[in-house]
């Protein structure tokens, strides 16, 4: 299923997903990663289970016999697991991070490393579908104070319409061409090595959420690009974030922790003050995930023990 490859290969791809209780989801995964490999032969897959208590482990170990498992004993945060993971890895071109609810495309693997080979491209992300079949828009934009108010006072949907107003873009366009953005969904990212190198590890204080914002942007820093691979097709089938009050407050949460560090004193407190707008309002119209995002941002904190 893999072949060994040694320090040097041009095409070479660690796979890294992170499990946690996901054993109803791997088959699936496992059978999807087979068609997205396709006929690439330097590829390895590296699972790392953050101590979970079903049978992640042994269907991993059945599915995929050749993964090399890294088991963390605890629920330790996706960002070291990730890290985890590339520690003990082999020396690849490319570091592919995957959510175990995505399934990725035939060839896409090949795909995304097509756009990586272009210069300046440090992370390349497929086109993302639904377990619908709906597009998923997945790119997004600087984080920034109008942003979050356009979005707190007009919906994601008429803030979208105006790039000033809204982070995410929406325009269907954009998901058909090799669009450029700051950052994107971080639940299918392949990361070139040259930018690990230089970026480094992921910050393992967000337990869980924005990380991948927080990954994006120092990679820009460095002057690497996020592009989007649109002939590399996945389908998400989104996380529980949406539904769950304490991880939607994490997720609220640690954005503002990027944009804080990013930003002044004055501008990071404007910022936090449109996210409690946004919250707010959605919070009086009596939806319990908006109550916890409001309470995490009014407090100042997130409990990421809740979630261990």
């Amino acid at each position: 299923m893999t072949t060994p490859f040694t320090n040097g290969d041009v095409s070479s791809v660690t796979v890294v997903v992170v499990t946690f209780n996901s054993e109803m989801l791997l088959p699936a995964f496992f059978a999807a990663l087979t068609d997205a490999i396709g006929e690439l032969e330097m590829v390895e897959v590296v699972v790392v289970d953050n101590g979970s208590d079903d049978g992640s482990v042994r269907i991993t170990q059945e599915l995929w016999p050749e993964a090399t498992i890294v088991k963390m004993g605890r629920n330790a945060g996706y960002a070291a697991a990730i890290n985890a993971a590339v520690a003990e890895a082999r020396h690849s071109s490319g570091i592919l991070v995957l959510n175990d609810d995505i399934r990725l495309g035939p060839s896409s693997i090949e795909r995304m490393l097509e756009t990586l080979a272009e210069p300046g491209i440090g992370i390349a992300v497929p086109r993302l579908r639904d377990g619908e079949g709906d597009l998923l828009k997945s790119l997004r934009r600087e984080p920034t104070v109008l942003r979050a108010l356009g979005e707190a006072l007009l919906g994601g949907e008429r803030a979208g319409r105006y790039s000033l107003f809204s982070e995410v873009i929406q325009e269907s366009a954009n998901y058909d061409e090799a669009t450029t953005a700051p950052w994107a969904s971080g639940c299918a990212w392949l990361i070139s090595r040259e930018c690990w190198d230089m970026v480094g590890r992921w910050d393992e204080t967000f337990f869980l959420y924005a990380e991948d914002i927080d990954y994006a942007l120092r990679a820009r820093d460095h002057g690497f690009r996020l592009q989007l691979a649109p002939s590399a097709a996945a389908v998400h089938l989104v996380g529980p974030s949406h539904d769950i009050p304490r991880l939607w407050a994490m997720s609220v949460w640690n954005k503002y922790r990027v944009f804080r560090r990013r930003h002044g004193p004055v501008h990071s407190g404007a910022y936090r003050g449109a996210l409690i707008l946004n919250e707010g309002l959605r919070a009086m119209a009596g939806r319990s995930i908006h109550r916890a995002g409001l309470a995490a941002l009014v407090r100042q904190e997130s409990r990421p023990e809740e979630v261990r």
